[in-house]
């Protein structure tokens, strides 16, 4: 299922990314056969192929821009940080778990693609220009959704483009950067809150060691158990989850 859902990825990424590119409405040529002059073929990997291998270097950074993964990334990261707890859970951790809960976010967005946009064009029943048509809509819906009007507003004047009437005439240049920079507020927000709780703790503890002149001792070494109870009593990875599932799906 899972190889699937990147595959289906894949594609979406490189559609946007050659949707201007004569040559991939052609159809790209992977081997060129020459004949020589006793009949023996070689066969030479035409310079599309490279432009297609950089073009997949990119396509990584393009789809997680696209998708709820930079917030949920940003959010556990500022949660372990106020967590004071080092490198637990690990960057590989904290990576897998952004990953597969952005799959689990994004799903009916990929599914509506997989449906209007990839099956019917597997199924030659429409062609490269139809289907990437259909398969960008669900993406600019979920990005519109997701991006502040302020944001929006601000690329549109960097761009000096003034003839957007309307927010189904925002082009992907502009609505991609305006998303990022909205997830980025909005994750940073979320951590604030996040922070909060920790932060007393920290100062709490601070304060007693403080009152009863242990100075030279570390308030990070007595605050860290009780905020690591806290977490646990509270139930937080739940806690977490649900509350960045829900910021999509509410927002």
């Amino acid at each position: 299922m899972v190889k699937m859902i990147v595959c289906r990825m894949l594609f979406i990424g490189l559609v946007f990314l050659l949707v201007d590119t004569p040559a991939f409405a052609a159809g790209i040529e992977a081997v060129t056969v020459t004949t020589g002059k006793q009949g023996a073929q070689t066969y030479t990997v035409t310079i599309q192929i490279l432009a297609l291998m950089t073009l997949l270097t990119v396509l990584p950074a393009l789809l997680l821009t696209m998708t709820s993964f930079t917030r949920i990334m940003i959010v556990l990261s500022l949660l372990r940080t106020a967590l004071g707890t080092g490198q637990a859970p690990s960057n590989q951790v904290l990576l897998g778990l952004s990953l597969f809960l952005t799959i689990f976010i994004m799903m009916p967005v990929f599914e509506k693609v997989n449906t209007d946009a990839i099956q019917p064009y597997m199924e030659e029943k429409i062609d490269v220009k139809v289907a990437i048509e259909k398969a960008s809509e669900p993406f600019r819906q979920f990005m519109l959704k997701q991006t502040r009007e302020a944001d929006l507003e601000l690329f549109v004047r960097i761009s000096g483009n003034a003839e957007i009437q309307s927010m189904d005439n925002v082009p992907f240049s502009l609505l991609l950067p305006a998303f990022v920079t909205s997830e980025l507020k909005t994750a940073f927000q979320i951590g604030f809150l996040i922070f909060l709780p920790f932060l007393i703790i920290d100062l709490v503890v601070a304060s007693v060691l403080m009152s009863m002149g242990m100075m030279m001792l570390s308030p990070m070494i007595i605050s860290l158990p009780f905020k690591i109870m806290l977490f646990v009593l509270a139930d937080g990875w739940s806690l977490i989850m649900e509350m960045l599932a829900a910021s999509f799906y509410v927002s």
